[in-house]
């Protein structure tokens, strides 16, 4: 059992046997074709690439800055690592949680790969003035129709962060692997189907599975948000958001999958996450998290065993 002091139960109530149950929500007609024809339109659009070198804080790897064109002409800034003793021969892209990113990692469990470190639109390097830096305000931006919805943007940053490596590291061509927790677990779900460069994926406590049953659950994350929206009489928002639901994407996922899930979760409700899971449709593997989002004692040793689990399985 653990203590916690939110006015609500972080488990909602579930055993695992019953979070192994959770099932996707029905999907709209159109929802393949809609992301099919999104992602040949992303496709599309011309990077007009800049990239310069900085310092770099690790001794093992080159560290760049690159700037990249995105949807609806949206600029997107990412870091890009390249190690210096190892021969490029993967290329990685490594989303990131609802609360942005301050720097690039230099620890990732993939070895001779160049790894890309994309900011989404609003936040930290992509800042602009139609996309708040926080998840609160983020997750609602254009939730009014799909074709304006801030997920649909994201998960475009994201297929146009492999391309960048795709340019610069011919090599790494259709050979990208994906990382991503929380925002960008959930984001990655949404992403993977449709772009055949992806071959294997971590995705760590993913959001935005299960809508319906999210906006039911109460939650202190970038959910919470929606949920308001949803209770004040916004109910049409579901009609939206059926097209932003990872847990609907991940019944299109062939790739083999890793996925950690918690069992305790404030912010990003376990059902949500076991949802995804539950719904990939190729080879999966499943870590149980004792907690997410929030700070308890053993989260270490979580971390370590996966982090263990992931070195071996992409190096497979």
């Amino acid at each position: 059992m653990i203590t916690h002091d939110f006015p609500f139960d972080p488990t909602y109530g579930y055993t695992l046997e019953d979070l192994l149950q959770v099932t996707a929500p029905a999907e709209p007609d159109d929802f393949k074709n809609f992301w099919q024809e999104t992602y040949t339109q992303a496709r599309q659009i011309p990077l007009n690439i800049q990239q310069s070198q900085i310092e770099s804080p690790h001794p093992d790897f080159h560290l760049y800055q690159v700037n990249y064109d995105s949807w609806q002409g949206v600029r997107i800034g990412a870091w890009i690592t390249v190690p210096k003793s190892e021969p490029v021969e993967r290329a990685v892209v490594v989303g990131h949680g609802y609360g942005g990113r301050d720097a690039p990692g230099f620890n990732e469990p993939i070895k001779h790969a160049v790894c890309i470190y994309p900011c989404v639109r609003g936040f930290q390097l992509s800042p602009h003035p139609d996309y708040p830096g926080d998840g609160h305000r983020h997750v609602m931006v254009g939730i009014e129709a799909k074709e304006s919805y801030s997920h649909l943007g994201s998960v475009v940053d994201y297929w146009l962060a492999a391309s960048v490596l795709e340019s610069l590291y011919p090599q790494t061509t259709n050979q990208v692997d994906y990382l991503g927790g929380s925002f960008g677990g959930g984001i990655g779900a949404l992403m993977l189907p449709w772009d055949s460069r992806f071959k294997k994926a971590y995705l760590n406590i993913p959001s935005f599975g299960n809508h319906p049953l999210r906006v039911q659950l109460p939650c202190c994350g970038s959910g919470e948000s929606v949920q308001k929206h949803y209770q004040e009489g916004h109910t049409q928002v579901l009609e939206v958001l059926q097209y932003f639901d990872a847990a609907v994407a991940a019944k299109y996922i062939q790739i083999p999958v890793v996925v950690a899930a918690a069992t305790f979760d404030p912010a990003v409700p376990p059902p949500g996450q076991f949802c995804v899971y539950n719904s990939l449709a190729g080879p999966k593997e499943l870590f149980i998290r004792q907690a997410a989002h929030f700070d308890l004692a053993g989260n270490e040793h979580d971390d370590a065993a996966i982090r263990a689990r992931l070195l071996r399985w992409f190096a497979q």
